[in-house]
């Protein structure tokens, strides 16, 4: 280590390792406020008559190597209108991991459509290939791998069950701005890929989503489903499909295609990061960072996390997070629980929440019957999360996370040596 620190912990009265503020999110120039403006003194506000909209989509479509790029409202949205496009229609099934975000799952139950859950694989926390086969029935439509925090599913074995079954994969890229995998990038790697721009993504205007597809006639789906059933080529009051409302405004897009111009070099400097604290924190008995894919070229790390112990570290995961956290090193648990234990899928949610009948097509599946350990046991005691934030700052400030972690697991191994001499 460059730096030495005291052994104390910092909750007990010592000095923290880390006083100094984490870099702040989201990053704000004077580039990014000249472009939002010249687009609000312009008039021209909406994509529908505007050009910085489509000038975005262009380009994020350029950088992943994908042919179309649809804009949208969210990356919730997103989800739904390609499931949409995918022709998932009401009672068929989506196979999703049941270690995501809610919004994967929720974009098939608005369709009607029925979330089954894969559990994920133990070491990537990305959805389980051989869970997904074995979840696979006569109803089910479309697969749906996470991308989790960054790290880019087993695509090649997804691919082969895809291809086996008749199954398009829809990647969940929420997390995955700017990833190489095998030289290629979400949107690329199965029918479509979403991907999200609300304020914690690695890309941001606040909200917004976008779908990435090599596919003309799913590109065309989708274009037209966000924007009230339009045909690119038809007359303005000519409606072909039932579409919402769901277009991005050129305010948004003039910020996402200004702080695009930043998204290559901060990839870069997260994933040098993280790999950094890999090496580092794969040395300290009780973590194990996340299984490393070596087909992946570049890994965006929306979060960077690790496996913990506490039996090998010493210390229950809630009073390590407590410590570090005193440390001055923000970090969580992640989710509390699985998707498979929400509320929503026990059916308790919607009969206290919807008046009236419930969706039946949600009831009437047996979610308690779902087996995900490895999920169950990620949230319950395991994962560790740091937000991408901390992995924009320096490589010498990734030293103050790898000493933070040292000084509780080197003071958790004298409490320990102490309770045994004490009852010797």
């Amino acid at each position: 280590m460059s730096r030495e620190h005291g052994n104390g912990i910092a909750a007990g009265g010592a000095t923290p390792v880390r006083t100094a503020p984490w870099p702040e999110w989201p990053v704000v120039e004077e580039e990014d406020v000249r472009a939002v403006a010249d687009v609000v003194r312009s008039g021209v506000w909406g994509s529908t008559e505007g050009t910085v909209v489509r000038d975005f989509e262009r380009a994020f479509a350029e950088i992943h190597g994908a042919r179309h790029g649809i804009a949208l409202n969210s990356g919730t949205t997103a989800l739904h209108v390609a499931l949409t496009a995918l022709g998932v229609r009401p009672g068929d099934e989506v196979i999703v991991p049941a270690y995501t975000f809610v919004a994967t799952a929720t974009a098939a139950l608005l369709i009607g459509a029925i979330p089954v859950f894969a559990d994920i694989e133990a070491d990537t926390y990305n959805i389980d290939a051989a869970a997904v086969e074995r979840a696979i029935t006569s109803k089910t439509k479309t697969i749906v791998p996470v991308h989790f925090a960054g790290a880019i599913a087993d695509m090649e074995r997804l691919q082969q069950i895809s291809e086996k079954h008749g199954l398009p994969l829809l990647e969940d890229a929420a997390h995955a701005h700017g990833a190489i995998y095998d030289g290629r990038s979400p949107g690329t790697l199965g029918a479509a890929a979403c991907f999200s721009f609300q304020s914690s993504k690695n890309l941001t205007a606040g909200e917004g989503g976008l779908i990435l597809t090599d596919d003309d006639a799913i590109a065309r789906r989708c274009r037209s489903l966000i924007n009230t059933g339009r045909a690119s080529d038809g007359a303005w009051y000519e409606h072909h499909l039932p579409g919402g409302n769901y277009r991005l405004t050129e305010m948004q897009g003039a910020l996402l295609r200004s702080q695009m111009r930043r998204l290559p070099q901060q990839t870069r400097r997260r994933d040098a990061n993280g790999r950094y604290l890999d090496e580092q924190l794969s040395q300290i008995k009780g973590l194990r960072p996340m299984r490393s894919d070596p087909r992946q070229e570049l890994h965006p790390r929306h979060l960077y996390m690790f496996r913990f112990d506490a039996d090998e570290f010493g210390l229950p995961r809630e009073q390590f997070l407590e410590r570090l956290k005193a440390e001055g090193v923000p970090a969580s648990g992640g989710y509390p629980v699985g998707l498979h234990q929400q509320p929503l899928y026990s059916g308790q949610g919607l009969r206290e929440q919807i008046p009236g009948p419930a969706m039946p097509h949600l009831l009437a599946h047996d979610y308690g019957a779902a087996s995900c350990p490895n999920t169950e046991r990620a949230c319950a005691s395991e994962a560790v999360w740091l937000t991408q934030p901390l992995l924009l700052a320096e490589r010498r400030d990734m030293e103050d996370i790898v000493c933070a972690v040292s000084k509780i697991q080197a003071s958790a191994a004298r409490t320990a040596r102490n309770v045994g001499t004490a009852k010797d």
